[in-house]
């Protein structure tokens, strides 16, 4: 229980960002948002856990260039979600980025791995393709505008190539509790030079809590929770609590902000949702123990 219930408040954490974002109103700019929470958040991550020999393994030959693919989508996720929250709300970018996230991590496991895609993942696939159908329409009202919607399906392609880079690490003998740290501190400093083009809304006690919280409250801390957590639960069991992240941000940005999606996207989000569950809640067969697991929240 104390494993279930340290990844189950990871993934509240990680279902407050988007609603934190907006009701925070700074006005920063997403990208200048994400780079001050992943060096905040990974450095602190990297105190807590890096290890000389963890960093050791990321400089085998193997590993080096999932390392670099870690870090570039780590930072695409980022950039990527934040300005979907800002454009189409914490509901609805939350909803497209991890509907569309088994979508792409099954495509990466087929292409990498060779494994072959679950009855599972072509239902998921098939209600992320048309929930985020219905999101486009013209007619779907709410604040799911097309750019926004684009930057979910990104942020969420990005978390998918994240999951599978962190598969192909460890397969290579890298030390992924060194790993994680290292790819969010890197990304971080990748996007840092956004800082000086846009640094508006960060230096106000409203941007300062806010980059508090996602950097230590979301990122450190829900990490630290959520690798204490996972060692004792099944990757099926750890899918399934995950699915609290976007349920959080739904009801955050539905109750606490007021969002209001028109039919057409509260349905789409809904299917995204759906599929989710289809790809997430376990069968029968469970997945080995020592299967290693990867984070899957914001």
């Amino acid at each position: 229980m104390k494993a279930v219930a340290s990844v189950l408040v990871a993934a509240v954490l990680w279902g407050t960002v988007g609603p934190a974002q907006i009701q925070a109103g700074t006005g920063a700019h997403p990208v200048s948002l994400g780079a001050a929470r992943m060096l905040l958040g990974g450095f602190v991550l990297m105190v807590l856990m890096a290890r000389p020999a963890g960093l050791r393994t990321l400089r085998l030959p193997g590993a080096r260039r999932w390392l670099v693919v870690s870090v570039l989508v780590t930072a695409a996720f980022q950039v990527c979600f934040l300005q979907a929250v800002e454009r189409s709300g914490a509901a609805v970018a939350t909803a497209v980025a991890f509907g569309t996230v088994p979508v792409v991590g099954g495509a990466c496991g087929r292409l990498f791995s060779g494994e072959r895609p679950s009855s599972r993942w072509a239902v998921g696939t098939c209600c992320a393709v048309a929930g985020i159908g219905l999101l486009l329409l013209p007619s779907g009202g709410g604040r799911a505008d097309v750019l926004g919607v684009v930057y979910g399906v990104a942020a969420g392609a990005s978390f998918g190539v994240y999951i599978a880079a962190t598969k192909e690490l460890g397969a290579r003998g890298a030390d992924l509790d060194t790993a994680a740290p290292v790819s969010v501190l890197c990304a971080g400093l990748l996007v840092s030079p956004y800082l000086l083009v846009a640094p508006e809304g960060l230096v106000t006690a409203h941007g300062i809590a806010l980059v508090g919280w996602l950097g230590l409250g979301t990122t450190a801390l829900g990490y630290l929770l959520f690798t204490r957590g996972v060692g004792g639960l099944s990757a099926a069991t750890v899918g399934t609590l995950s699915l609290t992240e976007p349920l959080v941000a739904t009801v955050l940005g539905v109750v606490l902000l007021g969002e209001r999606p028109g039919p057409f996207a509260a349905a789409g989000a809904a299917l995204l949702l759906f599929g989710l569950v289809a790809v997430s809640v376990p069968g029968r067969r469970q997945v080995p123990r020592d299967r290693p697991v990867e984070p899957v929240g914001g």
